[in-house]
């Protein structure tokens, strides 16, 4: 018998699961785990999805597994908890899933996120799963105020918001599930394209080819828009499995226990299979997981176009007046970027032909987002300590480096 845990990681490929793959089975040293069995909806061979130029060789490592799943099929998640033949079952899942798209429709939502999230727990908890790790996308609109910690209220942002939500009660509501759920901040990391700040730095390095000013439509106000590393996402992610573990999930409620409030149409609860009562308490860890940055839109604007030589500023009242007048604003504002980047892709040494990278912003990069959460609760009682707790030119330039060696960013050298 191993005295490493045995791990499955479901979903998030083409977000922050990598990074946690990364972390369990490093390309050097040793392996944290006994096993590791990714499930997600892409391919991997060939990749559906960016996977960047680092997880393929991890694939090969003899303790890691890839499936490709459809996890809203409860049969196929039954079987994707059954363990390697002649090897332990699962001691620890982390759960990245969810849609991730803010166009959708509400079914989709509830299928795709929801659904899958409360078929995950449910058979994670038939299983005795020790640890069950919620990773929650920042779909949520804080006060601008303070920094709000795991017991303060926080609105869901939009449709997306309200049904992430929701697989959080229903996750919440599962009997003997030992669940924690990680609220993070907005990820960023070495290849990290998903996400508002892959978008800004690469935004912001077409604003400095261009030797122009970055520009938000949205006034100078406090706006935070709390960041987080791809590598403290897995850290805290591993360190609340190895937490929980130890306590189980009635000691872990008294320790960290939040209650997940009601966020929805009361008429919905009839509608949705598995969606919990209204008025139902429902009570589970929750750990805020963002870095020591207190970033701001002005300052994630800031330290991104200043990477690239040159500045941040805002439009004025009439130009940002005009701007949500208009119907086609979001190609207005992406026509020039975009056009630039392609400049520099094709005028790279040598020219790169296809990337995973955009300088597209649809309307969710575009609008204004209010995240602004607090780690003190994530230290002080789980000990967690960051390791890259600030955005800054050094975590930029080791984002952009990486996409260089990988000829996915343009090398004007």
């Amino acid at each position: 018998m191993s005295n490493k845990p045995s791990v499955l990681l479901f979903g998030g490929l083409n977000t922050f699961s990598r990074a946690l793959a990364s972390l369990l089975v490093p390309l050097e040293g040793e392996p944290l785990v006994s096993h590791l069995r990714i499930v997600d909806k892409f391919s991997v061979h060939p990749p559906t999805t960016y996977i960047g130029s680092e997880f393929p060789q991890l694939l090969s490592k003899p303790q890691l597994e890839y499936r490709q799943a459809n996890l809203t099929i409860p049969s196929v998640v039954s079987k994707c908890f059954d363990p390697v033949e002649g090897k332990e079952p699962f001691d620890y899942v982390f759960d990245f899933t969810g849609e991730l798209s803010s166009d959708r429709t509400e079914a989709i939502f509830i299928n795709n996120t929801c659904n899958v999230a409360r078929l995950l727990g449910l058979e994670a908890a038939r299983r005795n799963i020790k640890a069950y790790i919620r990773i929650h996308q920042p779909f949520y609109e804080t006060p601008k105020k303070a920094a709000q910690d795991g017991k303060d209220e926080v609105k869901p942002e939009g449709t997306i918001g309200v049904w992430w939500h929701e697989a959080l009660r229903m996750l919440a509501a599962v009997p003997d599930l030992n669940l924690v759920v990680l609220r993070i901040g907005f990820g960023y990391g070495p290849y990290t394209t998903y996400g508002i700040i892959a978008s800004a730095i690469t935004v912001a390095s077409v604003y400095g080819y261009m030797k122009k000013p970055m520009k938000s439509m949205w006034p100078p106000g406090k706006n935070p828009t709390n960041t987080i590393h791809v590598d403290d996402i897995a850290g805290a992610a591993l360190a609340c499995a190895e937490w929980i573990a130890l306590l189980g999930r009635a000691a872990a409620n008294q320790a960290a226990g939040e209650q997940i409030a009601f966020h929805n149409e009361k008429s919905k609860v009839k509608e949705v299979e598995g969606m919990p009562a209204h008025d139902e308490k429902l009570i589970a860890p929750v750990f805020n997981v963002v870095d020591d940055s207190e970033s701001t839109l002005l300052s994630v604007g800031g330290v991104t176009t200043s990477f690239f030589g040159t500045n941040f500023e805002f439009f004025n009242l009439v130009e940002t007046t005009l701007f949500k007048l208009k119907d086609d604003a979001v190609e207005e504002i992406n026509e020039h970027h975009v056009s630039a980047w392609t400049e520099m892709l094709l005028g790279s040494k040598p020219p790169i032909p296809n990337t995973p990278l955009t300088a597209y912003m649809d309307k969710y990069s575009l609008d204004k987002h209010s995240v602004a959460y607090s780690n003190k609760k994530l230290k002080e009682i789980v000990g967690y300590k960051l390791k890259k707790p600030h955005l800054n030119h050094d975590t930029i330039k080791e984002v952009v480096d990486k996409w260089k060696a990988e000829n996915s960013w343009p090398n004007a050298e």
